[in-house]
């Protein structure tokens, strides 16, 4: 019953949110909090959504801030240069841009971070894309597609977890995968391809040839003109600062990447000496802080809704219910086959759960069924992360928040441009799995 249950609310709220029946942060609230009381489990709900909402509490308090320190870079014209000197590669080439949208967004992620990744490859990538008016669900899903990939690194987080819940090694588990993150990396690659010829067409562009200096300051100025088109925009540039910011936007980023401190710490520390490095006088500071507050609501508000989102499905156990269902439906004769039925249910599982509970919980279950037909371990728990492009779609990740914050987007609407891609990134990786031995059938 509580799997039916569980089942059930994933397929409502993903009515909801992809036919725009509903807001994503209206459905994260109110279709688990109907559910949980159809389920019966009127004592105990409000606990649950604390619990869910305590988890998810540092990476909302991580993405106040990093919104508001990268929002003041941007005032600050930190990143006017770096747009300039893209442009001048793709030469406002529409598949050259979507091309360099994956190859950007792919370096960023080597450090499995999906928050940094979008904060930067955004940065770059956004002013590029309005001002040929290209589709910006095409950078978000190039960016999804491409942190999907790199988040099966020992270090982004699942391959991690997968490893130490099967008491495996790295040897074991990444290695093998490395070429098949490489075919999941030219998925990325076609798919950009695919945008980049359709926005020509539809933008009417030609292919590029090399630009003329004429061309380059004319592009240039554009930019620069769409970036900071109002006098009060020109007035927030600080272009002697630019050297000054540029060192602190990389001493954050390599603390990052190093955890020097928490995530939300140090985007705190960096926002408060950024605002005062840059707007000193007192007035100007609130004027930034309450200019990017649209920013912070929407993307938070979106975080701590899939709290209760989370802490519903956990607290009920609909999460427990609905992955020994799944692992008890496959019949015997079809159990030589684990490896590519837990690749493929791994696509559902990590999409509606967050990652500890998977490979926590469920996939040692897997693993212990598997060892009953002789098949390697190591087998199952490389299967169990094929799934990585479609878990960062899902509505328990937080990250992805923040893409469709930053550029302005319709979260559901994303769901329904990028989710078939997600799970083409998907099947091509169990494909390219398959015929390179990775995982047997």
């Amino acid at each position: 019953m509580l799997a039916v249950l569980g089942y059930s609310m994933i397929v409502v709220f993903m009515a909801l949110i992809m036919t725009k029946r509903m807001s994503a942060l209206l459905a994260l609230i109110i279709v688990p909090i109907a559910f949980a009381l159809i389920g019966g489990f009127y004592l105990g709900i409000g606990e649950m959504m604390l619990d869910g909402i305590s988890q998810v509490a540092p990476t909302g308090v991580m993405l106040v801030f990093a919104i508001l320190f990268f929002g003041i870079m941007i005032d600050a014209g930190l990143f006017d240069p770096i747009v300039n000197l893209i442009l001048r590669v793709v030469k406002g080439d529409p598949l050259k841009i979507a091309i360099g949208t994956v190859c950007l967004a792919s370096l960023v992620a080597l450090d499995g971070d999906g928050t940094t990744t979008f904060i930067i490859t955004v940065t770059a990538m956004l002013p590029l894309y309005k001002k040929l008016k290209m589709n910006l669900y095409m950078l978000a899903t190039l960016a999804l597609l491409s942190i999907g990939v790199m988040n099966m690194t020992p270090w982004g987080g699942p391959t991690t977890r997968v490893i130490s819940s099967l008491q495996l090694t790295t040897e074991e588990v990444f290695l093998p995968l490395i070429p098949v993150m490489a075919f999941g990396i030219v998925f990325a690659l076609l798919v950009a391809i695919y945008f980049g010829l359709k926005e020509r067409k539809r933008l009417g562009i030609q292919q590029i040839g090399e630009p003329t200096a004429v061309d380059i300051h004319a592009s240039e100025s554009q930019v620069a003109a769409a970036v900071a088109s109002e006098n009060e925009l020109k007035s927030l540039q600080r272009p002697r600062l630019i050297w000054v910011n540029a060192f602190l936007t990389v001493a954050l980023l390599v603390a990052l990447v190093a955890g020097v401190l928490p995530l939300p710490v140090l985007f705190m520390i960096a926002f408060a000496i950024a605002t005062m490095i840059n707007y000193p006088n007192l007035t100007e500071q609130k004027e930034r802080i309450v200019a990017h507050a649209g920013n912070v609501l929407s993307v938070v508000a979106l975080v701590f809704a899939s709290g209760i989102f989370t802490g519903i499905m956990n607290g009920t156990e609909m999460v427990d219910a609905m992955a020994t269902s799944l692992v008890n439906i496959i019949p015997e004769e079809l159990g030589t086959q684990l490896p590519l039925i837990t690749a493929l249910t791994s696509i559902p599982f990590t999409y509606f759960m967050a990652n500890d509970p998977y490979y926590f919980g469920i996939v040692p279950i897997i693993a212990e069924t598997a060892n009953n037909y002789q098949i390697p371990i190591a087998e199952i728990a490389r299967a169990s992360v094929l799934s990585q492009p479609t878990h960062v779609l899902s509505p328990l990740y937080a990250a992805g928040y923040l893409l469709v914050g930053m550029l302005g987007i319709d979260y559901g609407q994303n769901q329904r441009f990028a989710l078939k891609w997600g799970l083409g990134s998907t099947l091509f990786m169990v494909l390219a799995a398959i015929l390179l031995g990775v995982i047997s059938i």
